[in-house]
Parts: structure tokens; C-alpha cells; sequence
């Protein structure tokens, strides 16, 4: 069983080499032992890491019903107790912010985390609408100490003067009414969009780590140079064709950019399809966003464009116009609803081309319009009465085959006016002033003080 040396061959480099391979085998195998060890520590450990995140999730569902029902039970009851745990729960305990906390793990959590902060988001949005019923309890009861955060809380003319009970019955309305539930519903299904991507979690890494074993089984019976040259030649390819493009993908997605596509022919199909969607969605809500501020007839900010101006703009440095045309019915009586169309059509283009693009010229109602003149100083007065003189002008031209319009217009000093909600009630006043004035002109509202 020797062999000699002239044949070649030596026993003793045959010995070495087979000792050589029974070891390596031999730590093949232990080494192999060690991660299996290893992945079961793994599997423990992402199976308790799981039930932390599902705790995390339902924990959050279950301060915002905490607070829900402390709400609740404060405008059906009034007692002063049910607020107090109300602000206990949402400044002090924090188990809402907690529950974000423990979802932000790493990178596998992020869309169980994305869905958990969006159900954070919808649950502080919906406590202005608690604060608001609250606020409505308080001053029901006539209660003098209560947290600084509500003293902020305005109510609303029409619920100022509503007596004490009407105040009660409205504030429970607020928090027991189907609106108020569908935005609850809006978060639990949001925490359970968040479950779910737990649950993927523990799949993936469940499979993830069961296909280790099997592959660990396999490097016990496999040469270890081959598999070492296997393990570094997966790991550059996969580093090279997938690992690194999906790193980069994350960054741009955060970005909210488009995905490069240099990776794996199936990466960069996938990259395509998201870059095709991202550009369809992006044109889709631009054109969403425009129109829903925006009056599809004349191009002016529609109303809810306009209650956005109003609730963001600068009341000491602007002025607000507010006009409407002097007999329009007439017009479309006389005349049609399609030239009714086009006179709209052509104040709205005289208006964009007499005021600055900073100005919003806005439509609220069929008629009736608003501009609001940003950034102006208090001697703009006759900047006003210049424009106005030539936007009527412009109405009794008739070269473009529409009838002669006239209009009556209300001018307010944002410095005039306490607050937003002020400013249209003294700017309508002034309007009208002028429409007792016999039409065809404008007024100043002046402030008495």
C-alpha cells in the first residue's frame, strides 16, 4: 500500500494531504455546529425581537384608544379627571412615542416602521379634533384651570354662542361621530398594515436563516477551498449585482428620486417599473394638487385653495379684496350661461394680468371673488385705486364681443383686523357698503380704532 518514490507518488505527501483534508472537514464541521448554534440563536432571537414589535404596535393602538376613551367619557361626563388622564397619557407615558421608538430598529423595519409613524400621524391629528370637543366641555363647564395647550384652542363663532348643553351635545358628537371613527379606523388599520410587515419580518428571517442550515449542511460535505471560492465569489456578485443597487434604491427612494439602474438584469427591470410608476404618480399628483385648489373654469384658487391662502398668510402685510360682479344673473339671463363663462374667464385673466404673480386671485363662489395683495405695505391705497380703475376699464371694453361688466368691491388692511377670521367678515362689510352705494365702486374698510 506504500507507494514509492520513483513512481512519483509519496505515501507520507498522501498522509499529510489526506490529514489535511480530515481536518479540514474535521473544522468544516465544527465550524458548521458553531452557526448552526449560531442561526438557532438567531431564530430565538428574532422570534422575541418579533413579539417586542408586534407588542410595539398594538401598544400604540392601545394609548390612542386610551385616549379616545378618556375623551369620550370627558364630554359625556365633564369630569375634570378623565382630561387630566387624557394629558397624563399623551405628555407623560408616552406610549405612543415609545411604540416608535421600539419599531425603529434598522433597515428591515422600515416599512412596519413607516406605517406605525403614519398611524402616529393620524392619531395626533385626530387629537385637534379631541382638543377641539374638549375646549367645547370647558367652556360648557366654565372651567378656569385647565391645560395651556387647550387654552390655545379657538372655538368657532357659530360654537361660542351655543348654550351649555348644546356645547356638550356638540363636543360629544365630535368624538362619537362616523368621521371621528373612520380616522380611528384609519389607524388601526395602519398598525395592522404595520403587524403584517412584521410578520414578514419574521418570515423572511425564518427562511433566510433555514436556508443557512441547509447550506451549512452542504459546506460539510463539500471541499472547503470550492465553497470558500463559492462564499466569495456570492458575496462580490451579490454585493456587486444586487446588495449595493438596493442600498442606493433605498437612498434615492428616500430621496424620492428615480432608482439607478445598475444591477442585475432583474433589479433593473425592477428599477424600470418603479421609475415608470414614479414618473406616472408624480405627473398624476401634480396635476391632483393643482386641481384641487384650483377653479377648473377660470384657473383661479378654488375655495379650498382660498381657506388654505387665508389660514397661512401674513395678515400685517396684506390686503384683501373682495368683489363681485353687479347683476351677473342678468347676464346669464340675458345673454347665456357660456357668455356668463367667458366674462368669468375674462376678469380672471384681466386680474392676473393688473396684479403681481405674488398676489392670489381666487374664486369662492359663482361671481364672487378674493385677492389677497401679499406683501404690501400700508400705503398701498392708492397703488389700489389705480388697479381698480383699470380692471374697470378693462370690464366696458367690448372689442371681444362680451357685454360690459361692472363690479363692487370690499378693500380690508390685514393690519386692521384682529385675526383671519376677521378679515373676510370686514372685507364682505365693506363690499357691501359699496353695493348700497349703487354698484360700480369700492370701499375701504376703516378700522374704528
Amino acid at each position: 500500500m506504500f507507494i514509492k518514490r520513483a513512481e512519483g507518488i509519496s505515501h507520507r505527501k498522501v498522509h499529510i494531504v489526506l490529514i489535511i483534508i480530515i481536518v479540514i472537514f474535521s473544522g468544516t464541521v465544527v465550524f458548521s455546529t458553531a452557526k448552526l448554534t449560531s442561526t438557532f440563536m438567531r431564530i430565538t432571537s428574532a422570534s422575541k425581537q418579533n413579539s417586542e414589535l408586534r407588542n410595539a404596535a398594538n401598544e400604540l393602538m392601545s394609548a390612542s384608544d386610551y385616549l379616545t376613551e378618556q375623551v369620550q367619557r370627558f364630554t359625556i361626563d365633564g369630569e375634570v379627571k378623565y382630561m387630566e388622564e387624557y394629558f397624563t397619557e399623551a405628555f407623560e407615558s408616552q406610549r405612543r412615542e415609545a411604540a416608535i421608538a421600539k419599531m425603529d430598529v434598522d433597515d428591515r423595519t422600515d416599512a412596519a416602521l413607516t406605517h406605525l409613524q403614519t398611524a402616529m400621524a393620524e392619531s395626533v391629528d385626530l387629537m385637534d379634533k379631541e382638543y377641539y370637543a374638549m375646549r367645547l366641555v370647558i367652556a360648557a363647564k366654565g372651567y378656569a384651570n385647565y391645560p395651556e395647550l387647550l387654552k390655545g384652542v379657538k372655538l368657532s363663532l357659530e360654537d361660542l354662542v351655543l348654550p351649555s348643553d348644546e356645547k356638550m351635545r356638540r363636543a360629544t358628537e365630535l368624538v362619537l361621530s362616523e368621521e371621528y371613527y373612520e380616522q380611528k379606523d384609519a389607524i388601526r388599520r395602519e398598525v395592522q398594515e404595520s403587524l403584517v410587515e412584521v410578520n414578514k419580518i419574521s418570515k423572511n428571517i425564518e427562511e433566510n436563516e433555514l436556508e443557512s442550515l441547509r447550506h451549512q449542511m452542504r459546506i460539510v460535505r463539500a471541499a472547503i477551498v470550492i465553497q470558500a471560492a463559492f462564499i466569495f465569489f456570492t458575496l462580490w456578485l451579490t454585493s456587486r449585482l444586487a446588495i449595493n443597487p438596493l442600498f442606493d434604491a433605498v437612498d434615492r427612494i428616500k430621496e424620492d428620486s428615480p432608482i439607478s439602474e445598475n444591477g442585475s438584469n432583474e433589479f433593473n427591470y425592477l428599477a424600470r417599473a418603479y421609475n415608470k410608476m414614479y414618473e406616472k404618480n408624480k405627473s398624476s399628483f401634480e396635476r391632483l394638487n393643482y386641481k384641487a385648489s384650483h377653479d377648473e373654469l377660470t384657473g383661479a384658487y378654488n375655495r379650498a385653495g382660498y381657506d388654505y391662502l387665508l389660514a397661512n398668510i401674513d395678515l400685517s402685510s396684506t390686503y384683501m379684496m373682495l368683489f363681485d360682479v353687479d347683476n351677473f344673473k342678468s347676464i346669464n339671463d340675458t345673454y347665456g350661461h357660456e357668455t356668463g363663462d367667458k366674462v368669468l374667464i375674462k376678469i380672471v385673466n384681466i386680474l392676473k394680468s393688473i396684479f403681481r404673480d405674488d398676489d392670489c386671485i381666487c374664486r369662492i363662489g359663482g361671481d364672487e371673488f378674493v385677492i389677497f395683495i401679499m406683501h404690501s405695505s400700508s400705503m398701498q391705497r392708492r397703488l389700489i385705486e389705480s388697479k381698480i380703475s383699470q380692471i374697470n376699464t378693462e370690464l366696458e371694453n367690448t372689442d371681444d364681443g362680451l357685454p360690459p361688466v361692472t363690479i363692487s368691491i370690499g378693500i380690508v388692511n390685514g393690519k386692521d383686523v384682529k385675526d383671519t377670521e376677521h378679515i373676510f367678515e370686514k372685507t364682505d362689510a365693506a363690499m357691501y357698503e359699496s353695493k348700497k352705494s349703487g354698484k360700480n365702486t369700492y370701499t375701504f374698510y376703516e378700522n374704528p380704532s
